[in-house]
């Protein structure tokens, strides 16, 4: 890898970093960076979930400052999502990603639809109080069944928690975000212990990354405090546009 590859992969991790902070996504720049220098796909895999652990938990870290963070469902979904998150990166090449792809698109149109139809969704928390099984419901989906998604392929996972901390729990963006920073540090933390164990991450190039990946994030969830709901909302809207663009191309056209 010559030294303009790296510096490539430097400014994606940034540029990632300050995604993943506002809404998700960061994979869409860091992933395939990692790719075009060059690098195997599973060994990209698993540096990507090196940096990102970096950038994830720092973001949670700045939300935390400041966003109250509902204890009941950030812990448990947590610890849940380290345990599905690793289940879904060991389970990764026994699962059909060509079968998977089409799925999310699918889900991520349906997000990008319901977001766009409902301006005030995610504007506000919900006045009214959660139901019962909110708080259950909220933990199965974001620390079982999205982290197991994140384990085995993963673009859109930040999007998805948002998105589910908003229906689930009523939450406004802002503080969907800060949760779901909490559980997507754990799934990254996850795959990367499986992808670890297994040899597969580039540890000097993927601490490298970090650094950047951690300032990105440091700077975009500033901005996503500073500027409220609406401002994570049009970000959200333009991240699942370029998520879908980016798999139907992988998938119908390369």
């Amino acid at each position: 890898m010559d030294t303009a590859q790296f510096v490539v992969l430097l400014v994606a991790a940034a540029g990632a970093g300050w995604v993943d902070a506002v809404v998700g996504g960061g994979g869409l720049l860091q992933l395939p960076a990692l790719l075009l220098a060059g690098v195997p796909p599973v060994p990209a895999l698993a540096t990507n979930k090196l940096a990102a652990v970096f950038g994830t938990t720092s973001a949670a870290v700045a939300y935390a400052g400041t966003t109250k963070i509902d204890r009941r469902v950030a812990v448990p979904a947590g610890l849940a999502a380290v345990v599905f998150a690793g289940c879904g990166a060991a389970s990764a090449t026994a699962i059909s990603k060509e079968a998977l792809v089409p799925l999310v698109m699918a889900a991520l149109v349906g997000v990008g639809a319901f977001v766009t139809l409902r301006p005030a969704f995610g504007a506000l928390p919900r006045g009214r109080p959660r139901p019962r099984a909110a708080v259950p419901a909220a933990i199965a989906v974001a620390g079982a069944g999205i982290a197991f998604y994140d384990g085995v392929l993963g673009p859109g996972t930040g999007t998805f928690l948002i998105v589910a901390f908003t229906v689930i729990l009523g939450m406004d963006f802002v503080g969907a975000s800060a949760h779901s920073k909490i559980v997507n540090s754990c799934t990254n933390l996850g795959a990367l212990l499986v992808f670890g164990a297994r040899g597969q991450v580039l540890w000097l190039l993927g601490l490298a990354m970090a650094v950047c990946n951690v300032a990105g994030a440091r700077l975009g969830a500033r901005m996503a405090l500073r500027r409220g709901a609406g401002f994570v909302r049009a970000v959200l809207l333009c991240v699942v546009v370029a998520m879908v663009i980016r798999l139907g191309y992988e998938r119908f056209v390369a």
